[in-house]
């Protein structure tokens, strides 16, 4: 049974690999400075919206923390949700279509990475999670989510599929469930429970050191920390819809 299961992946692997050779000699089929841009397609395009709605929450991060003024803060919560939108469908249009690229699952790592992961880690420094231990464990959640990616693009051949060639799976949890953080960081924004107002839930705790200094912590971020362990878990396996 075992060998069965080897000699298995090693079809599956190998069928994986030509199926990357023929999307990747497209680019090389075409030259001239724009070739890059007359080879994307549509799916590609939904793709980058995603991202940049990632980025442009990245910026309204900074500008309220410029600023102070809540409508930036908002904004920057609203805009991951609408990325949210085009990562859905993006996968829709490709089907629709019927074309895909190698070059738009990389597009789709890459703008997750910033709108589920890099966004929502501002997003939850913008309200208060400032500390050296906070940002340390923000920086982990980033780190963990681009991992995920990683591994799902290395690995997706191999997950088991359906009768429509869909993957069963996730293993870990999903980066764009990095949006139940954004709503949870919604709801306190919402109750004024955000720095300069009521201050963050559970409050801050003095780990070592001085009051001020390098050892305090919101126990809150800790919630980042499990979420980011989900998503690089290997044993979690979450049915896809």
């Amino acid at each position: 049974m075992s060998k069965r299961k080897e000699t298995t992946s090693k079809v599956q692997q190998e069928d994986a690999e030509r199926e990357k050779e023929v999307l990747l000699q497209q680019y090389v089929d075409t030259g001239g400075h724009f070739s890059l841009v007359r080879n994307f397609r549509l799916a590609d395009l939904v793709t980058i919206m995603n991202g940049f709605c990632g980025s442009f929450s990245i910026f309204s991060s900074g500008r309220y923390l410029i600023t102070q003024d809540e409508s930036y803060l908002w904004q920057a919560l609203a805009l991951p949700l609408a990325g949210l939108m085009f990562d859905f469908f993006d996968g829709k249009v490709a089907r629709w279509r019927k074309s895909s690229s190698m070059l738009g699952q990389e597009l789709d790592s890459l703008a997750d990475l910033i709108s589920f992961g890099v966004a929502p880690a501002l997003l939850a420094f913008d309200i208060g999670l400032r500390t050296l231990l906070d940002t340390i464990i923000l920086t982990g959640f980033i780190c963990c989510g681009l991992a995920r990616l990683a591994r799902f693009n290395a690995t997706v051949a191999l997950v088991p599929k359906d009768e429509s060639g869909k993957a069963r799976y996730f293993e870990g949890l999903p980066i764009p469930t990095s949006l139940i953080l954004v709503g949870l960081l919604s709801f306190w924004t919402r109750q004024g429970w955000i720095e300069g107002k009521e201050g963050i839930p559970g409050g801050l705790i003095k780990l070592w050191g001085e009051e001020g200094g390098l050892g305090e912590l919101h126990p809150v971020v800790l919630i980042f920390g499990c979420w980011a362990a989900a998503m690089v878990s290997k044993t979690m396996k979450v049915p896809k819809p």
